[in-house]
Parts: C-alpha cells; sequence; structure tokens
C-alpha cells in the first residue's frame, strides 16, 4: 500500500517534531543544573526549536487549498493521531531520555549530540519527500529541509565557536 502525504500533513509532523525538540532541551537543561555552561546551551537550543515550531505553523498558513487537501481518505478522524505517532517516533521522541544523554558531557559533546538529533530529522524529512506528490506541496518539504539543514550548520558554527 502507498502513503501520500501533503504538505500540511508533513507541517504538522515538522511542528511535533519542534515540540519534542524543545521538550527534550528543556529536559537536558534540567538535567545539567549544576553545570551552567550547558544548561544555558539547551535552553537555548529549547528557544530556537520554538522559533523553527513557528516558522513552521506560518508555512502551514500559507498553504494553498490543494496542498492541505488530504491524500488519504479518513472515515475515522485519525489521520492527525497518526501524524503525531509518525513525528514521536523519530527523532525527538518520548522515549527519549535526555539525561542518558547529555549528564556529565562537555559544551562541545552537547552540540554535538544536538547535531545528530538534526541530522535524524534531516533523514526524516527525505524519507517524506518522495511520499508528497507535487501537486500537494512537495517544495514545503524541501523548505524544511533546507531550514533543518540551516540548524545543523548552525549549531556546526557554535562548535567551531567552542574550539
Amino acid at each position: 500500500m502507498a502513503f501520500n502525504f501533503n504538505a500540511d500533513e508533513v507541517l504538522q509532523m515538522a511542528e511535533q517534531i519542534e515540540r519534542n525538540g524543545a521538550r527534550f532541551y528543556r529536559r537536558a537543561a534540567e538535567a545539567c543544573d549544576a553545570d551552567e555552561a550547558p544548561r544555558a546551551k539547551f535552553l537555548e537550543l529549547a528557544e530556537m526549536e520554538d522559533g523553527h515550531e513557528r516558522t513552521f505553523a506560518q508555512m502551514r498558513e500559507g498553504l494553498r487549498a490543494e496542498e492541505s487537501q488530504s491524500a488519504t481518505f479518513d472515515s475515522q478522524g485519525e489521520t492527525a493521531d497518526y501524524l503525531a505517532a509518525m513525528a514521536d517516533a523519530n527523532v525527538f521522541g518520548p522515549g527519549t531520555d535526555p539525561v542518558d544523554l547529555v549528564c556529565g558531557k562537555s559544551t562541545e559533546e552537547l552540540l554535538e549530540i544536538a547535531i545528530g538529533l538534526e541530522k535524524e530529522s534531516i533523514v526524516f524529512y527525505l524519507g517524506l519527500r518522495d511520499l508528497v506528490p507535487e501537486k500537494l506541496g512537495k517544495d514545503k518539504v524541501e523548505r524544511i529541509l533546507k531550514e533543518e539543514m540551516s540548524h545543523v550548520a548552525l549549531l556546526r558554527s557554535q562548535c567551531a565557536a567552542h574550539e
């Protein structure tokens, strides 16, 4: 069975992933409470994720009608739950415990962890890109990918600043 998504559905997943990311980074900041530098960096990353979520929400608001038209019949109204579950199962999933990943790490190591998680999101969107037909907003998935790639570039520049 082939699945197709529209831009609205992918952007819903993107918003959920950003919410999960912000929650992850805030939880990581709590875990690093005694070490001020990593704590501050994680709070900054959480704020960045909040901003990315707003960017994706604005993109959703600007979609054309056909980019929001469902490609799948959903008589039970379960699409939103499915999309949330897909987003939760990838990248910053609720089952990922930040404490296990971040405790005792240097700021440089924390930035590398953040870069790795952002790269996972890029891989996720690369997989989705081929599931969104042109008429349903494939170009929006390309914009999400560019945004996520810019996150990696920003984090890389922050790594360079710490060297």
